[in-house]
Order: C-alpha cells, then sequence, then structure tokens
C-alpha cells in the first residue's frame, strides 16, 4: 500500500460491473475504506472477498461518513444516490478520473492521449496504439475501449491511448491529456444527458489539454475547437490541409501542423484500414495525437499499415452471387450509419434497434440514393419506417415484427433475396442493440452467423 490523499478515506463505488472491480482494487491499494453498491447481488459477492471491502445492495443514499462516491460511468446524474450525495456535499467522480488523481501523486506519472467523439473512437485509438508502439514506446488501449485506465495506469505502462466515452468525461473534471481528440458530434445518448448541449459539453473536455485536435470537416467541433481552452489547436480534414492542420493531398496523409512547411507526409490513403472517408479520418486524428507527442512521421506509417480494425467494423463476412455481406454492427447511431453507407454505392441496408432519442431524418435522405431495398427490426424500427416513407418513397421497405423467426436469420433472407449481383448487405443498424442483442458484438455474430448459413446453403445446392 503507498500513501495517497485518499488513504483512510470513505468511499462509495456504485457500479460493480467492468470498471468496479478495478476501482475498488485501486482505492485498497492506496488504504481507502470502501463500500461498494450493485442492483446485481452475483456481483457484490465477488467483490466481497476482497479484505475490507463491505458490499450493499440497492443504496438510495451515501452511507453515513462517506467522504467520495466514485461511480461506473453508465450512471445517471439524476440518480437519487447522486441527488442525495450533492444535498451532503459529497463529490461524485469517475474511474477515469479517480485514475487521472492516482497517477498525478505519482513521481513520474504517464502521458494521456485521449480521444473522444460520436463515432470512430475505437478505431482510431487502436491507430493510435499501433502508431505508438511503431515508435516503440510502452503504450497501450484503455478506457471505452475495455481495458480500465486504472488497470493500464497501475500496470506501468507510459503512454495511455485513452477512448473515453460522453458518459466519462461528464464524470471526469480534472482531466488534462497531454493530447486530447475530438473527432466528430451528432447526436447520441441524449436521454442521458438531457439534451445535445449537455452532450456537446461533456465531449468538449478532451480538448481542455496541452493540444486539442478537432475534425474540423465537422462544424460543431470547428467551433468547440476554435474555443477550447487549450495551448495549441490543430485540425484535421479530408481535403488538403492548411498550416496547423493534418489531411489529404493526392491520396497521402499530410501533416502541416508538426512540421514545417510544405509539410511532411505520413501514409498513403490507400493503405489505411479501414477503407473510406471514415477511416482516412480516423487514421488523421491518430496521427495528429501522435504527432503531438513527437512521434517521427515513419512511426506514423509504419502504424497505420500494421493495424487492423477489431471485429463488427465494416467487416466483410462474405461474397455470394456477386452480393457482398458487411458487417458494421458497430454503426450505433445514425452518424455511423451515413459513413457506413457512403462507402457503398447500392446497399440493402439492415437497420434497427434502440434509437436514444436520435433523429434519422437526415440519414435517410443523404443515403437514399444508395437503397436497393431496406430491412427493418428492433424496438424503433417504425421510427426509421416512418423517415424512409418521407425521404425515400420509391425504396422497398420489409418491416420484421418479433415473431418473424430468429431475427436476424430473418433480417438476412429479406436483406438477400432484396440484394442484385454488385449489391452489399450492409449490417449498419443506426441504433444501440439491448432491445434485442447482448450488445453490439453479439448482434454483429449473429449477423455473420446468418450470413454463413444462408451462403453456404446457396453453395450446397
Amino acid at each position: 500500500m503507498r500513501q495517497s490523499s485518499l488513504t483512510g478515506r470513505q468511499v462509495l463505488v456504485t457500479g460493480a460491473g467492468v470498471s468496479g472491480p478495478s476501482v475498488v482494487r485501486a482505492l485498497r491499494g492506496v488504504g481507502a475504506e470502501v463500500t461498494v453498491t450493485d442492483r446485481a447481488e452475483d456481483r457484490l459477492a465477488e467483490l466481497a472477498k476482497i479484505p475490507g471491502v463491505r458490499v450493499a445492495v440497492g443504496l438510495a443514499e451515501p452511507p453515513d461518513g462517506t467522504d467520495l462516491v466514485v461511480t461506473s460511468p453508465g450512471w445517471r446524474p439524476d440518480s437519487p444516490l447522486f441527488v442525495a450525495a450533492a444535498a451532503r456535499d459529497i463529490e461524485v467522480i469517475g474511474e477515469v478520473e479517480l485514475a487521472w488523481r492516482l497517477a498525478a501523486e505519482l513521481p513520474d506519472p504517464p502521458a494521456w492521449l485521449v480521444v473522444t467523439g460520436t463515432n470512430g473512437k475505437t478505431t482510431t485509438v487502436g491507430m493510435l496504439e499501433s502508431i505508438l508502439r511503431a515508435a516503440g514506446l510502452d503504450a497501450v488501449a484503455c478506457g471505452n475501449i475495455g481495458l480500465p485506465v486504472l488497470d493500464a495506469l497501475l500496470a506501468g505502462h507510459r503512454v495511455l491511448a485513452v477512448e473515453l466515452s460522453s458518459f466519462q468525461l461528464h464524470w471526469s473534471p480534472s482531466v488534462r491529456p497531454t493530447a486530447g481528440a475530438l473527432l466528430n458530434l451528432a447526436e447520441d445518448h441524449l436521454d442521458w444527458h438531457g439534451g445535445m448541449a449537455a452532450y456537446a459539453a461533456a465531449k468538449a473536455r478532451a480538448l481542455t489539454g496541452a493540444v486539442a485536435v478537432g475534425g474540423v470537416d465537422d462544424t460543431a467541433v470547428a467551433e468547440l475547437l476554435a474555443d477550447a481552452p487549450t495551448g495549441r489547436r490543430v485540425g484535421f480534414t479530408l481535403a488538403e490541409p492548411d498550416r496547423d492542420q493534418l489531411g489529404v493531398r493526392d491520396g497521402v496523409l499530410l501533416d502541416r501542423a508538426f512540421a514545417q512547411d510544405p509539410g511532411v507526409e505520413l501514409a498513403r490513403a490507400q493503405d489505411v484500414r479501414p477503407p473510406g472517408p471514415s477511416g482516412v479520418a480516423d487514421a488523421l486524428a491518430a496521427a495528429a495525437l501522435a504527432r503531438a507527442f513527437g512521434v517521427p512521421a515513419e512511426a506514423v506509417r509504419d502504424g497505420l499499415a500494421a493495424f487492423r480494425p477489431a471485429a463488427h467494423r465494416a467487416a466483410l463476412v462474405a461474397e455470394a452471387d456477386g452480393v457482398r455481406y458487411v458487417d458494421d454492427s458497430k454503426a450505433t447511431n445514425p452518424h455511423a450509419a451515413v459513413a457506413s453507407l457512403r462507402a457503398h454505392d447500392s446497399v440493402v441496408w439492415l437497420a434497427g434497434g434502440q434509437l436514444k432519442g436520435a433523429s434519422v431524418d437526415q440519414l435517410v435522405a443523404e443515403t437514399a440514393h444508395r437503397l436497393r431495398g431496406v430491412v427493418l427490426f428492433g424496438v424503433d424500427r417504425g421510427v426509421i419506417a416512418a423517415a424512409l416513407a418521407r425521404h425515400a418513397p420509391d425504396v422497398p421497405v420489409r418491416v420484421l415484427d418479433t415473431g418473424d423467426d430468429e431475427p436476424m436469420t430473418a433480417a438476412v433472407r429479406a436483406a438477400s433475396a432484396m440484394a442484385r449481383p454488385g449489391d452489399v448487405v450492409l449490417l449498419a443498424p443506426a441504433a444501440a442493440s439491448l432491445d434485442m442483442f447482448t450488445n453490439y458484438m453479439q448482434r454483429g455474430t449473429a449477423f455473420s452467423d446468418a450470413v454463413l448459413a444462408l451462403t453456404r446453403h446457396g453453395q450446397e445446392r
């Protein structure tokens, strides 16, 4: 145990899920007295085995003597427990904020390179990790990508490539990264934040460090970048870059921010994976963060060449009878679905799930000319169907009811019947998955399984 400002303090941890165990271990490691609350008794039972940890099911207010509350990111700010904490002037922070404060107490804290945005965070952080490692640095991708920031910190890594969601940023008031990037901004999680202004304000916290990086092709991001309280602002664009920007010229990623004019070439756009405008934009953001940290251009090139996207991100599942089947289950909001649809000329689109208050009208209007047909499923399928009726009335639409066989099998069969040679059957749901699946990964796996079963059956025939 090392000494800390939290040694001997009474800390309540809310949520025993992904980040909860990491928070408990870190707090006990500095000698804090820990109570954990959650609605899931099985999760609490595991944490109760840790010496010095108390557990309580479904607390509605902090126990007497509580000095600090550390919450899992998904807990809403208006939760009764947090309202009660505020009434007693008890601070509520998240796991990422706790990691930041513990890191600040170290004699040589690691560098934080932060990525946020509505879409592309995980791909960008993966690219950034690959670039940093190509430069020979002890770097790890962490945060919303899966590895808790606390675990990365306690493992002793020297550079943290941190993916942060709007939830995590909301609960991280003190984080000031070495460099932070805001990729893009579109409607998402409005039910949690209470509106677009609060969502944007949470995302903008990534721009408060020494270097702020923003996707200036997005008007909202460009405005937030211009107003960022930072020492240096760097933009990235899919167009030819101005000074203090990274961009694309003659098919080559070019840095005019961290190199003298006329700039330095970083990589060929055709070598970036995933392909297409969104992949190139993510690569530019990752390169900007790495260059802000002093990484040479050669490492950017080598890191991008070595990077491969994770599953369910524009992944080709199969090709049969001239039709390609692509799994982009990670497109969990309309903004991500637009980027996915733009990568193809003729699409049978599989969409639906939980829209979380987001509008799909602009999505449908922008991509209607690409649609061969649409198959809809999930709780908000009717909302998307109505938008299609308004903006793409000539596009064939099949709306699946919940009783139609296994839902993804039925969806793939319906989409395959609409498709013609040269088309792409694309799963880009524009919505969250929790109404029908455990997560977007299970949804993507269900799609892949259904496609492979269908195409193998066709080959056998």
